[in-house]
């Protein structure tokens, strides 16, 4: 046991000492990481999107537009920065980026309501930024909708109803709608736990295959199995203190979901990790070169991230990429890391990703010591 393991940590201390030795690779692994975890999801802090500057134009002047003015003033989505009766006005204002939309209260609005006309309220929004187009239309349609539900309610109770009667036939069916794994039902919540797997992804595999080419063109690649355990023990050991860090730490000073399964996010750390290590040691011993690294990954994180599942339905992926993009280990750990990680599901249901990210340690580590075995005189 001891004339196995002493190469082993022989390896992996060398290791460690390159990777601390070489700016450029500890850059990568260590400093990246840690300004990722801070960095991105700063501009998330505030989750959801709320007062966005609006204006209104009331073609109407009754008491109920009024009343839909007063109840978009209280709406928390949206800041109703002035009323007016000119649609022109507010086109140049939403043209000239002063406001993200503008609501057209239409004239005789009331009198088509009392007669029990079809009315509308016309809502013009930014689509350019959906999070904003998204809060400009809620807002002013839940003030649309709370107003004309109290019309129709009062329409029922001057037919003969009591007001728990009108309630009920306004509402026959109620619907209460619960987020479980987003409670705050922010952005930031959503896309930082899946980025996060994304990030440690991309780190490593840009400073593995960094450190791998430089002991390619040093003619330094070729070793022993023990000694390739070793060097791979070392790359998983930072990558694994980096997946702790995010777990541990940073989701819970972020605040975003966390902690549902916390021995099962540590299972899928415990894969998810060589399986990256191993394959960014296969893309080194191909690049050949340090500086390859860097100018093929570095433009793969988007497509990376488009293809993993949780940006875009996979359903909705061409077959082909549907198949390929399991070779890519983020999409097998983002898969996972939300089930277990947010969610509290059990190991399970997450068997499949994490014997395709243990097939992937595999079989890269295999491929690995056969192309980088010693030659033999």
């Amino acid at each position: 046991m001891r004339a196995f393991l002493t190469p082993l940590l022989v390896a992996w201390g060398r290791t460690l000492r390159a990777i601390f030795a070489d700016a450029g690779v500890l850059l990568l692994l260590v400093a990246a990481p840690v300004l990722y975890g801070f960095f991105y999801p700063w501009p998330y802090q505030q989750q959801a999107v709320t007062r966005v500057p609006v204006a209104l134009v009331d073609l109407d002047h009754s008491n109920l537009s009024r009343q839909i003015a007063r109840f978009a003033q209280a709406s928390p989505r949206i800041d109703v920065r002035w009323v007016s009766g000119d649609e022109g006005q507010a086109q140049q204002a939403l043209w000239r980026g002063e406001i993200e939309g503008y609501a057209v209260i239409p004239r005789d609005l009331k009198r088509k309501v009392l007669r029990g006309d079809a009315a509308s309220v016309t809502v013009e929004a930014n689509g350019a930024y959906a999070l904003l187009n998204k809060a400009v239309l809620y807002g002013f349609a839940e003030a649309v909708g709370t107003v004309s539900a109290g019309v129709e309610i009062r329409k029922l109770q001057a037919s003969g109803q009591s007001a728990q009667q009108a309630l009920a036939s306004r509402s026959p069916v109620n619907t209460q709608m619960v987020a479980l794994f987003n409670p705050t039902e922010g952005y930031g919540s959503y896309v930082v736990p899946a980025v996060a797997l994304l990030i440690l992804q991309q780190t490593l595999l840009m400073g593995v295959a960094m450190l791998v080419g430089s002991w390619v063109e040093a003619g330094q690649h070729r070793a022993g199995a023990r000694a390739w355990a070793g060097r791979l023990l070392a790359f998983c050991s930072v990558g694994w203190l980096t997946g702790l860090l995010y777990f541990g730490w940073i989701f819970w000073l972020q605040d975003f979901p966390r902690g549902g399964n916390p021995w099962g996010a540590l299972a899928l750390l415990a894969l998810y990790v060589p399986a990256i290590c191993s394959v960014a040691t296969l893309l080194g011993l191909w690049f050949g070169k340090r500086e390859r690294a860097l100018q093929v990954l570095l433009f793969t994180a988007l497509p990376m991230a488009f293809v993993s599942g949780f940006s875009w339905p996979a359903e909705a992926l061409p077959d082909a990429l549907q198949a390929l993009r399991w070779l890519v280990p983020s999409t097998a750990g983002i898969q996972a890391s939300l089930r277990l990680n947010q969610m509290g599901a059990p190991l399970a249901d997450v068997a499949g990703c994490l014997a395709l990210l243990g097939t992937l340690a595999a079989v890269a580590g295999g491929l690995l010591l056969h192309l980088a075995r010693p030659v033999r005189p």
